[in-house]
């Protein structure tokens, strides 16, 4: 049944000590599986650098294979209101471990997503059954969990994979789905991937269902991507004042890789470094991508927007 998951699950780390990357952090929660102690945990940092896995991983080394016993995974972005805390988090927490552990693990993925009156009630469960429930709370945003919760557990914050650690599991699973991997490939993967490993996964798996041969283009095209080259070539025309050959090419990128103006948008803020421009008209051009952010965010049209943003390049130079 392993070719119907996705690869994202299928090669998700079954134990600390086969996580990729967070060293540090992955050290300390070794020491807390192997004294079968910890405290509540939060972990904090971008989506798709391994919080979940990390918590999972973290229940296996301390639990085995029966940690499902042991542990209650709740999605706070499903179940965010506060009868959630009173109903099924509480009725968890009050029951007492019969596994090896003297507590369970409560795991709550994206609690940034619960609402004032759910982390207050959240704040008092914590200190109620403490002797024998552990949370781990995982959010994109720390700064959205209240003070009281926070000072209640040890705050790991994980950063976004390197190219090295990205590159490290992107290769062993090519090499292991019997795929021929092009090493501008793996850059484009790592393009795309921003240091997301799950989106770096998701790409690799998305070329693969075309081709064992995995190109550069094929990863563009399959992630809605760009090449970094055209978008470049684009704003350079602009500048150039060639607007009319800019914009076409603008409607080829939109219609051929089925990009949204955002995309876009993201990619010529990454294409800024490379232009062949001054540091006044790259401030400028970062001014003028951010304004037309803005406007994008607000419901403005699209492909309206990107003309107009590539005509105001032309009054950079």
């Amino acid at each position: 049944m392993d070719e119907y998951i996705p690869w994202t699950e299928k090669y998700r780390p079954k134990s600390l000590s086969e996580i990729v990357g967070q060293k540090e952090i992955v050290g300390i929660l070794k020491a807390y599986a192997k004294q079968k102690n910890m405290p509540n945990l939060l972990f904090a940092g971008p989506p798709g650098i391994g919080k979940t896995t990390a918590a999972l991983a973290l229940a296996r080394d301390i639990y085995g294979e029966d940690y499902r016993d042991s542990l209650l995974e709740l999605n706070a972005s499903d179940e965010r209101g506060i009868d959630v805390v009173r109903g099924k988090i509480k009725e968890f927490a009050r029951t007492v471990s019969l596994a090896q552990a003297p507590f369970k693990i409560i795991f709550l993925d994206e609690a940034d997503s619960l609402t004032s009156d759910a982390q207050n009630a959240l704040r008092r469960t914590m200190e109620l059954y403490v002797n024998v429930t552990r949370f781990i709370l995982s959010a994109n945003y720390s700064s959205k969990i209240i003070e009281p919760i926070q000072s209640r557990c040890s705050v790991f914050r994980f950063r976004p994979l390197s190219a090295e650690e990205c590159s490290q599991m992107v290769e062993r699973i090519a090499k292991e789905e019997g795929l021929k991997l092009e090493k501008q490939a793996l850059e484009a993967i790592l393009y795309v991937s921003e240091g997301d490993m799950r989106r770096a996964i998701n790409a690799l798996q998305a070329a693969a269902l075309h081709s064992e041969k995995i190109t550069p283009e094929l990863v563009y095209k399959s992630s809605s991507r760009a090449e970094p080259a055209e978008i470049k070539e684009m704003m350079e025309l602009a500048l150039s004042k060639k607007f009319l050959e800019a914009r076409k090419r603008l409607h080829k990128l939109m219609l051929e890789y089925g990009m949204s103006g955002e995309d876009v948008l993201l990619q010529m803020y990454k294409a800024v470094d490379f232009l062949p421009v001054s540091e006044r008209e790259k401030v400028l051009i970062l001014d003028k991508i951010g304004e037309y952010n803005f406007r994008l965010v607000e419901g403005a049209n699209e492909m309206l927007q990107i003309e107009a943003l590539l005509a105001q390049l032309l009054m950079v130079k």
